[in-house]
């Protein structure tokens, strides 16, 4: 057998840590290997998918990119679960709030994922299943936002398939009280449940697409990710 389990990822077995971060951007990966991490290798090129494994105040952590939407997070997140042998994959990421108590550069922390996707098809269930996050993940996460003074909202996100979205349901989600939209959390969830691993999804908001709200600027975005990413790697 190969020592690379599968066609989409280069790394030989051993080579990635029981504990991943998923930015989307795979340049994001890069950029966190390279200011957050010590004695960083690069694990991953397949695709230009970068990921690196090295060390974060002692302890093995993996960060590699995962793409934008379902297909290609659900893709990785079932390899990296089932022929990488990870217990905990952490999405890091960019939302978009529902709500008007969710500002730009706020984080969500998805405790639950609702989703417009087919992805829970494949299990032939008798019902809707609920793709949730592992609450000692969330639990931590929560605490870790108020020991630094970080606002953060706990609720739930919708994983939309299509980002530019012709039929203008946001604001029916909205009504739900669901948090905030992004493309990859519940795809994620699933995998984790069906695999008995762990799974979280962090977003900072860098919009409300109901409203209008502009993006934020490169330098406002930089500081707000940051938060999320040293909530993410000190879980």
């Amino acid at each position: 057998m190969s020592n690379t389990p599968t066609p989409h990822i280069s790394a030989s077995k051993g080579e990635i840590a029981g504990k991943i971060l998923m930015p989307g951007d795979p340049l994001r990966a890069k950029f966190i290997a390279e200011n957050y991490l010590t004695n960083a290798v690069c694990i991953n090129k397949t695709r230009n998918m970068f990921g690196f494994t090295g060390l974060y105040k002692g302890s093995a952590v993996t960060v590699m990119g995962s793409g934008m939407g379902v297909s290609p997070i659900g893709i990785y997140s079932y390899e990296l679960y089932n022929f990488y042998d990870a217990d905990t994959i952490i999405r890091i990421g960019t939302a978009g709030a529902l709500v008007p108590s969710v500002q730009p550069r706020d984080i969500v922390i998805a405790q639950g994922a609702c989703h417009d996707t087919s992805c829970d098809r494949q299990y032939g269930l008798p019902g809707t299943f609920a793709p949730i996050a592992d609450f000692g993940l969330v639990k931590r996460a929560w605490e870790l936002a108020r020991e630094k003074n970080i606002t953060a909202h706990v609720g739930n996100v919708l994983t939309g398939e299509v980002y530019y979205d012709a039929s203008n349901s946001l604001s029916q989600w909205s009504k739900m009280g669901v948090l905030a939209v992004e493309m990859e959390a519940a795809a994620l969830y699933m995998n984790a449940a069906y695999a008995g691993k762990k799974a979280l999804c962090l977003c900072t908001v860098s919009n409300n697409p109901l409203t209008g709200t502009e993006d934020l600027t490169p330098e406002e975005r930089e500081k707000s990710l940051t938060d999320m990413i040293t909530i993410a790697l000190d879980i």
